[in-house]
């Protein structure tokens, strides 16, 4: 493996880092604010970071479309509806894990979001896309993870995670819907509007919903900071980056590892703990992620996300 194929992987590994640290950073805002009001500022603060890098593509795409080159959409108007319904898809799926996380740890978040990887091909299936035995398998497993990281001995599941549950549907949809967007789109401008369009409507149910206040901001000021600026900008910057250089199974893997370091930071910095039983789904639903994103592909692959090969879940 060359340089650029190490530095890529490094980079890969540090978000995940980043992302899975993020959990602890959306559960500690939880403390100041409502989730809605965290995600409202969070998204618009990610979208407003994103931009320097989107002109800088775009300018990129306009030298290789004058040099006759392939180059992704550059009129605006026709990023509306992709923005709007992928941000919609984003909205209910970061609102359902955020309130989530009001009633679960950081830790289980992470391993149950990350079942949208699994979920993907699943739900592509019923699109016409054919979906390799691996996914199946992956999910089997990741299944049987679940329920020994979730479900308690009275056979009853926590709120908390079945809120986060739900939301993995709709981070597995919104990966569908940006393979399906991003074909003719400039990755990180279609980002910024549908990071936007999410964070509009959080507010807007913010300001309906909960109470906002200048105490509550500034408490959740550094948990908002990193979830917009190093999560969502950095955190993005840096995948779109080393995908290009980073063979697509070291992205799968290094990526997936973002509920790993969700359950350290979890640990470390919140005191959170889990029982073996918790740890050993957690190992299960990893290993069904790791085996449904690297079993050999059917003939027709799943869509997968604007900024590699591999689906990512925006952070």
């Amino acid at each position: 493996m060359d340089s650029r194929s190490w530095r890529a992987d490094a980079l890969l590994l540090l978000t995940a880092v980043i992302w899975g640290a993020a959990f602890v950073a959306q559960r500690k805002g939880m403390d100041s604010v409502g989730p809605l009001t965290f995600n409202g500022i969070r998204f618009l603060l990610g979208a407003l970071v994103l931009v320097p890098l989107a002109r800088s593509r775009q300018r990129a795409a306009a030298e290789t479309a004058a040099t006759g080159g392939k180059a992704p959409e550059t009129d605006l108007g026709a990023y509306l509806k992709p923005c709007g319904v992928a941000g919609v898809a984003l909205f209910t799926g970061a609102t359902m894990q955020q309130v989530g996380l009001v009633y679960t740890t950081a830790g289980k978040a992470g391993f149950i979001t990350g079942l949208y990887v699994v979920l993907v091909p699943l739900l592509a299936r019923f699109l016409g896309t054919k979906t390799s035995l691996g996914s199946w398998l992956g999910a089997g497993l990741a299944a049987a993870g679940l329920y020994l990281l979730s479900v308690n001995e009275d056979f009853s599941i926590a709120p908390g995670d079945t809120l986060v549950l739900i939301g993995a549907f709709f981070w597995a949809n919104h990966v569908i819907l940006v393979g399906r967007y991003a074909q003719r789109l400039e990755p990180v401008t279609f980002s910024i509007g549908q990071f936007a369009v999410c964070g509009m409507f959080s507010l807007t149910g913010a300001l309906s919903q909960e109470t906002i206040t200048a105490t509550g901001l500034r408490g959740a000021l550094l948990p908002i900071a990193y979830g917009g600026l190093i999560s969502v900008g950095i955190g993005y910057t840096l995948q779109v980056v080393a995908q290009k250089d980073s063979p697509p199974t070291h992205a799968a893997i290094l990526l997936s590892l973002e509920a790993v370091f969700a359950a350290w930071t979890g640990r470390l910095l919140l005191g959170e703990l889990m029982s073996w039983r918790a740890t050993g789904g957690a190992a299960m639903m990893l290993a069904g992620c790791l085996l449904a994103q690297l079993w050999p592909a059917p003939t027709s692959p799943a869509p997968t996300s604007a900024a590699g090969s591999s689906p990512a879940r925006a952070p």
